[in-house]
């Protein structure tokens, strides 16, 4: 292989290229900002946003194009599905998503990732009756239209990782920068960590043991034949008099962790603190929190920017933190492409 400046030499992946769709152009522009900045920007080549155009027809079909050449490039494009500040629905930002792949495929890009930090459709992992398996569709859509690599954070079911047949995904996790968060920014004695439910018990495990915490379980029981129903809540652990930490992976519309919050302040529990990752607060979310907090069932809600919400929300509701996990993104990225190891940024 030559090693002129028109050859790769081998084992050098291609030149670094980040794009956005039009629901990913906040987190995009913070993940370029940590990029550019001192720690990873030693040569001082500035990392921008490669431009592109997405159309939308008067029908309703999504175009995109690229108007910058990426040919050999090590390519990624950046997607929020659920956007706060977009009237888009997920199935409109999920479409242009695969316009845009695929716009980069037939751009000759050399390597093309997708970076997701909100896998639409993961709750959707098996059957529970008759219905698709749709978690496993998206990957095959990801797949089909040109991805080599998808990068996402706290995907809600492990089993997504094995939809993927060509691709590889990394899973990122928000725990290290929702601690620190935490521990810089709220000095709380006498803390227990609490599973807001049996499958959150491995990620409450990590922040038990992290924190050197004790850790207690809510055990839900939940009705499939309803969105968003539970049936019954116990509690597994006794935090009479403590502090509690809910860590969750997800918050929809808030119901089942404000139930769980409300157990827990009925077992004697005093401040409930919950860390969330993918923040998303559909429907009647916020309100239901502002009531919460009103109410003194919850202290704070601390999530990432995966689902932005932005200044203006937090300002509003003071019972909300925004944590940016776009640096972690950034420091993925950097390592995929310097070719270095990516496990050790999730220990």
């Amino acid at each position: 292989m030559k090693e002129s400046g028109l050859y790769k030499r081998k084992g050098e992946r291609g030149a670094l290229s980040i794009m956005a769709c039009a629901s990913g152009k906040s987190f995009a522009g913070r993940i370029i900002n940590t990029l550019n900045s001192s720690d990873f920007n030693q040569e001082k080549k500035e990392i921008r946003l490669i431009q592109s155009d997405e159309i939308t027809f008067a029908n309703g079909e999504i175009k995109t194009v690229i108007t910058e050449n990426i040919r050999g490039d090590d390519h990624y494009i950046v997607q929020c599905f659920d956007d706060p500040q977009s009237k888009k629905s997920i199935n409109d930002n999920l479409m242009a998503l695969m316009t845009a792949i695929n716009a980069a495929y037939q751009s000759d890009a050399d390597s093309i990732t997708a970076v997701i930090p909100q896998y639409a459709y993961s709750r959707q992992e098996r059957k529970k009756t008759r219905e698709g398996i749709t978690a496993k569709q998206i990957a095959q859509f990801l797949e089909a239209s040109g991805a080599n690599r998808v990068i996402t954070l706290d995907v809600h079911a492990e089993a997504v990782m094995g939809f993927f047949t060509h691709a590889t995904m990394e899973d990122l996790h928000a725990s290290h920068t929702l601690i620190k968060y935490f521990q810089d920014n709220y000095n709380v004695d006498n803390l227990m960590i609490t599973a807001p439910d049996v499958g959150g018990a491995e990620k409450a495990r990590f922040y038990s043991k992290t924190m050197q915490c004790d850790l207690a379980i809510v055990d839900k029981a939940r009705d499939y034949s309803k969105a968003s129903v539970v049936e019954s809540m116990r509690l597994v652990g006794d935090v009479q008099g403590k502090n509690v930490l809910l860590p969750d992976d997800m918050i929809s519309t808030g119901g089942t962790i404000v139930n769980a919050a409300k157990l827990l302040k009925d077992k004697g529990a005093d401040k409930i603190y919950i860390t969330c990752s993918l923040p998303f607060f559909n429907g009647y979310a916020a309100e239901l929190f502002s009531k919460a907090y009103e109410e003194h069932i919850i202290e704070r809600i601390i999530g990432t920017d995966a689902v932005f919400h932005g200044p203006e929300f937090v300002k509003q509701n003071p019972w909300y933190d925004e944590v940016s996990i776009a640096p972690l993104f950034a420091k993925v990225i950097y390592h995929i492409n310097q070719k270095r190891s990516v496990s050790e940024l999730l220990r």
